[in-house]
């Protein structure tokens, strides 16, 4: 994986017409190696980044911030020490923390976070749990996993990392694997890829389902897949190598 694969995805999330993020909304992450990451740098528009618009990050000052539950000036000083270049003058994006996290602590490889208008629709409405907890047809399964961790409205940065971690830790403890989609209530969209391609088609389905739950809604009431069915679907053998073959496309 390699940075352009980041400036290819960060654009096609960003393009108008799909309507997941506006101006600076939305961020993008990619696991470089054990020890670092780049995550687009705060004030960048995700329609126009080029290389230059990604900041690359240690785990270790980052995840510290967490660990000694840093704020203020000593986490400013801690998020400028884990820069690879200091004397780069970008700022990674304020949501740096949960982007370190879920690559060093979740298994994955790339991180896609969007606003996008379907989904923000329910999550900004009291339908919000009950779309996250809930998978409405097949392809949502097998794109999307068995439901989707669901974090109650929280402060962007800091306090938003940490209820990031609970909810997939709680994921993680109920299902064996960590979440592959993660919705913030009034806030939006994570999509957790093991690549770029993956967590474009992660966000994309994740968008899908928005839009049809959302006309369900309207024409009548949503009749949701059954925990059997959802189950059936997640471990079916031909459906895990239907997902293996997507994330390579």
């Amino acid at each position: 994986m390699s940075l352009e694969s980041l400036v290819g995805l960060s654009r096609t999330l960003g393009a108008p017409s799909r309507q997941y993020v506006i101006i600076g909304e939305g961020n993008t992450s990619l696991k470089r190696d054990e020890e670092s990451f780049w995550i687009k740098a705060s004030g960048q528009m995700l329609e126009t980044v080029d290389e230059t618009s990604f900041v690359e990050v240690r785990f270790g000052p980052i995840l510290d911030i967490l660990e000694r539950q840093l704020s203020g000036a000593a986490m400013d000083e801690a998020v400028n020490a884990a820069k690879v270049n200091a004397s780069s003058p970008l700022r990674p994006s304020i949501e740096v923390t949960f982007h370190a996290l879920l690559l060093h602590e979740f298994g994955a490889g790339c991180i896609a976070h969007t606003h996008p208008v379907p989904v923000n629709q329910l999550l900004c409405s009291n339908r919000a749990l009950e779309y996250a907890s809930h998978r409405i047809f097949p392809d949502e399964v097998v794109l999307c996993g068995p439901r989707s961790a669901f974090v109650p409205y929280l402060d962007p940065g800091v306090p938003l990392a940490y209820g990031i971690r609970r909810a997939a830790a709680g994921y993680a403890d109920q299902y064996g694997e960590s979440p592959k989609v993660i919705l913030l209530q009034n806030h939006g969209l994570i999509a957790l890829g093991k690549n770029p391609t993956d967590a474009l088609h992660i966000t994309e389905m994740a968008v899908k389902a928005a839009a049809i739950y959302t006309g369900a809604c309207a024409v009548g009431t949503p009749v949701f897949l059954s925990e059997e069915d959802i189950a059936h679907l997640h471990k079916r053998p031909d459906e895990i190598y239907r997902r293996r073959q997507f994330e390579e496309q």
